[in-house]
């Protein structure tokens, strides 16, 4: 019974030492991280220094934004929920247009929703302040998709709907940050940090 026990404890102790030497040696080793994911498991930032791809988005006047138009200046992209997210989308849409540290800096500030002309005067007429920003409508969400931007962390309606998120676009056209805020907070300081990276 004794000799049991003994054998027992030996095969025990085995077992630990060998766990112990397969920890210390996987931890010694060197890895290739894997790249940063969302909850949803997407690739975080994986646009950045990519060249943006071609966009064209009008406003509630049919005026054209597009991707090689706008070639020269920074451009940031808010892509957000649009008519559904009151207040923060809203509030965040108001902020980016009152904001005059955005003037001053050869940068475009579109908002991007997904509701059409029409429905966004309900918005308007809502907030009146809003009809100071420069919200553009992507219609079936074409340029939403090409960025990824249905699948973000942010994105309350996943795969249907952007959630809140900000992309800066370089005057040569490439994508320098992409932001996904999930918590939907006032972002202004933070992108203007960025932009400030790269005057």
């Amino acid at each position: 019974m004794n000799k049991n026990n003994n054998n027992f404890i030996i095969v025990i102790a085995v077992i630990i030492a060998t766990a112990i030497g397969l920890m210390i040696y996987s931890g010694g080793q060197n890895k290739t991280s894997a790249p940063a994911v969302d909850q949803y498991g997407m690739p975080i930032n994986e646009l950045v220094n990519k060249p943006a791809p071609d966009f064209s988005f009008a406003d509630r006047d049919g005026k054209i934004y597009s991707r090689d138009a706008l070639r020269g200046k920074n451009i940031i992209l808010f892509f957000n929920e649009g008519l559904m997210c009151y207040p923060a989308c809203w509030n965040q849409i108001v902020a980016l247009a009152k904001d005059e540290r955005f003037k001053n800096t050869d940068t475009v500030v579109l908002s991007v929703v997904l509701d059409s002309p029409e429905e966004w005067q309900k918005a308007i007429a809502q907030m009146p302040e809003l009809a100071q920003a420069t919200v553009v409508f992507d219609k079936d969400a074409t340029v939403s998709k090409k960025l990824g931007m249905l699948k973000t962390a942010s994105s309350m309606h996943y795969g249907i709907f952007p959630g809140h998120t900000f992309i800066i676009i370089d005057k040569e056209g490439v994508i320098r940050y992409v932001l996904d805020d999930p918590n939907m907070g006032i972002r202004n300081d933070q992108l203007i940090t960025e932009l400030e990276k790269f005057k």
